[in-house]
């Protein structure tokens, strides 16, 4: 199975925790083993998820399928002069795929229970059998190398099955490339742009050809094109992010989530919006570290399982962390949260705790948006250049010095809400929430602290 061919390896570059490496994918996740009973239309189309309406047409040797818009997705409006940003929150998975901890179909069920959306990305090689590695020609690499291992058929059939129910749930599924190699010998820091060309290609050639590499014929396909669905990713470790942007920009991506910044508005590079992971507060230090799971793995325990008597208080300080970055931006800026997460049992799962309860705690409040990558990045596109800007000169924390009317006041209005105010599906009409400014429907088209440095690995 899957869990038991990931590698991991700290690395010397912890020291004085300053500087971390990355690692991969908490706790026993409890959840279904399999999708629950299919719906009419589109099989296996899972319960709460609206099935596509339009014919199933199945590409390439069947591994994944034309069937239509997106069920639940939202549709994007600008915001009304005067009007106050909703505050997104997007939670990430970083080489999503599904092992006998079943973490990923426990945070499918996570995700249903609070309405929300949620962007994983995908490790190529998590649908390419062992017995299949030669297919993969990794940059700087042998054939048949990966620092993560490959999968096994049951593992490549659990992970087709909740790649397919999320996306049929609303959510993303962007790519954390395959072999996850980092380091000065041969990591995708020390890429080219032609060797992630490469790199890009062979993560979608093994979305688009599972059934074949694995063997399994007789299985359902992935319900969507995978060539128009990949729209964004996130480096391994963080790393050979310059080059990657070079070759995304070109290949029809619209975002990277493999930077570091802060809890400001974004702007984009390469033409690619810079949705970074942000520093937050680390409760009881003197210090912020990045938003993800491995980041507070490594200025905690510096190991993977450390003392058992601190893994409730690890757990508590990630989850009470990130709601301080939380609060900041909801009472400040309303910049969007990125954060970053991996499907490990670190410290006895206190990372898949604290994020399931921030997600308990953050997403059921007024006016609090949250999503996917792609969805975020919809409703950055719809909105005034100019209004975007005036975002991006606000602080961390940092609310308009003369409130949020005299910020977004001086603009043309957008759309009409008119024909956006039918809330259909699964979407962010929450429940004793807003609206607000993206409503549900069909599709839209495409349009001074130290730290530590954490890049989420597979």
């Amino acid at each position: 199975m899957l869990a038991a061919t990931r590698k991991f390896a700290l690395g010397a570059a912890v020291t004085a925790l300053a500087v971390g490496l990355a690692g991969c994918s908490g706790p026993d996740g409890s959840g279904a083993g399999a999708d629950p009973e299919p719906r009419q239309g589109f099989p296996g189309a899972n319960r709460g998820a609206a099935a596509p309406q339009s014919p199933v047409r199945l590409i390439g040797d069947g591994s994944t399928a034309f069937t239509g818009a997106q069920p639940g997705l939202p549709r994007p409006k600008r915001l009304k002069p005067g009007q106050k940003p909703p505050q997104f929150v997007v939670f990430s998975w970083d080489g999503a795929g599904e092992d006998p901890q079943k973490l990923f179909s426990h945070f499918r069920e996570v995700g249903r229970k609070y309405d929300i959306a949620m962007t994983y990305f995908l490790s190529g090689v998590y649908l390419l059998p062992e017995e299949r590695s030669t297919m993969y020609d990794p940059p700087q690499h042998s054939a048949g190398r990966s620092d993560i291992g490959f999968n096994d058929i049951q593992g490549v059939r659990d992970t087709v099955r909740e790649l397919r129910g999320a996306w049929l749930e609303g959510n993303e599924i962007g790519t954390h490339f395959n072999g996850h190699f980092c380091g000065p010998d041969g990591g995708v820091g020390t890429w080219s742009v032609e060797e992630w060309e490469s790199e890009i290609s062979q993560a979608k050639s093994f979305v688009k050809n599972w059934r074949t590499n694995a063997d399994l014929a007789t299985e359902q396909p992935l319900p969507f094109d995978y060539e128009k669905e990949l729209i964004g990713a996130r480096t391994p470790c963080l790393e050979g992010r310059k080059n990657f942007m070079e070759a995304a920009s070109g290949l029809g991506f619209r975002y990277d989530a493999s930077g570091s910044g802060k809890q400001v508005w974004p702007g984009k590079e390469h033409g690619l919006w810079d949705l970074s992971l942000q520093m937050v507060p680390v409760p009881g230090r003197a210090f912020e570290t990045l938003s993800a799971d491995y980041n507070f793995m490594v200025n905690q325990s510096k190991v993977t399982q450390g003392d058992p008597n601190m893994f409730q208080y690890w757990g508590d300080q990630m989850r009470d962390g990130l709601i301080k970055a939380f609060d900041r931006a909801y009472e400040g800026n309303r910049a969007p949260l990125i954060i970053g997460n991996h499907f490990e049992s670190w410290n006895g799962g206190a990372y898949m705790r604290a994020v399931e309860e921030t997600i308990a705690t953050v997403c059921v409040q007024r006016d609090v948006k949250c999503v996917s990558f792609r969805q975020l990045v919809d409703w950055l596109d719809a909105q005034d250049p100019e209004l975007l800007a005036k975002l991006r000169t606000l602080g961390v924390g940092e609310p308009p010095a003369e409130g949020w009317e005299a910020l977004t006041a001086s603009r043309p209005a957008g759309p009409s809400s008119s024909d956006a105010d039918q809330v259909r599906g699964r979407g962010w009409a929450e429940r004793g929430r807003d609206a607000g400014p993206m409503d549900v429907g069909p599709a839209a088209p495409a349009a001074g602290s130290v730290a530590a440095s954490v890049t989420p690995r597979s």
